[in-house]
């Protein structure tokens, strides 16, 4: 008994817009941690409100290593109030300058939630940024705060400003250009955007947001007779006194150092002894 012929079915082809787009989908996209600088009309919300945004993608490459990637950029927002003569002496954007500019929350999820996947967002000082990039407006992402990396990854920086460190590190590929004027949103990331690339090529991006999620760990003690010192190089009674300090990153860097010496743990960069232990 002859056997029936396999039935062949033949497909059209799609158009050349959907191909794109399918041949993009099955192409594997980068992970993307992005930088985010805003600049304000004051410190906190609701009292005060976001006058532009600026950011810069550093991405995950095919060889491992964290980059760059894409040109960034910047949106004027109408803070929907005056700007405070004392703000605008920092940023120099005016009434005018974001009278016609869109809301806020008419741009902060395209800025807060990218495509490439975003697997994280980062800020110097970050606690800044979220007070005014809530989780609703971010998708309640995870975020990456550059400052308490460079305490733990460079402590014997002079200062963790972004800018001192960009002076002090000298990051490779950065534009001195393209990071002015200081105390905009666009160059702001971009700057930090070299420190954060640096960092993730340094440790995970799961460490950077475990050491983003506690107190900054400070380097050196920050005022008193002992300032400038090491705290392991301080007295104990000294120590003490620091434990109950009204500053929290103060008092966890305490906490911290009274364990090491307890035999519990470790603050600031170990001693070529401790690292042959």
């Amino acid at each position: 008994m002859p056997t029936a012929p396999y039935l062949t079915l033949a497909f059209p082809a799609p158009p050349p817009h959907i191909a794109r787009h399918m041949s993009y989908a099955r192409r594997p996209q980068p992970q993307i941690v992005r930088v985010i600088d805003l600049e304000t009309t004051g410190s906190a919300p609701p009292a005060h409100a976001v006058c532009e945004v600026g950011w810069q993608d550093v991405a995950l490459g095919a060889d491992g290593r964290w980059e760059l990637y894409g040109e960034g950029g910047n949106i004027l927002v109408n803070p929907g109030r005056p700007m405070p003569a004392i703000t605008q002496a920092v940023h120099h954007i005016r009434d005018e300058d974001v009278a016609d500019a869109p809301w806020w929350h008419d741009v902060a999820r395209q800025v807060l939630d990218p495509y490439p996947r975003r697997v994280a967002l980062a800020a110097h000082r970050s606690a800044f940024e979220e007070q005014f990039c809530t989780p609703a407006l971010t998708h309640g992402a995870d975020w990456i705060c550059t400052w308490k990396c460079a305490l733990r990854l460079w402590p014997d920086s002079p200062s963790f400003s972004n800018q001192v460190l960009r002076y002090w590190r000298k990051p490779a590929g950065l534009e001195h250009e393209r990071g002015l004027p200081a105390h905009r949103a666009f160059p702001d990331a971009y700057v930090t955007a070299h420190h954060l690339r640096d960092q993730l090529n340094e440790a995970s991006v799961a460490q950077l947001i475990q050491w983003t999620s506690e107190p900054g760990l400070l380097p050196r003690v920050r005022y008193g007779p002992d300032r400038g010192k090491e705290w392991r190089e301080i007295e104990e009674e000294s120590l003490v006194k620091f434990l109950t300090d009204r500053d929290p990153d103060v008092r966890y860097t305490a906490e911290t150092e009274m364990a090491r010496r307890r035999g519990g743990g470790h603050v600031g960069r170990m001693t070529p002894q401790e690292l042959l232990l």
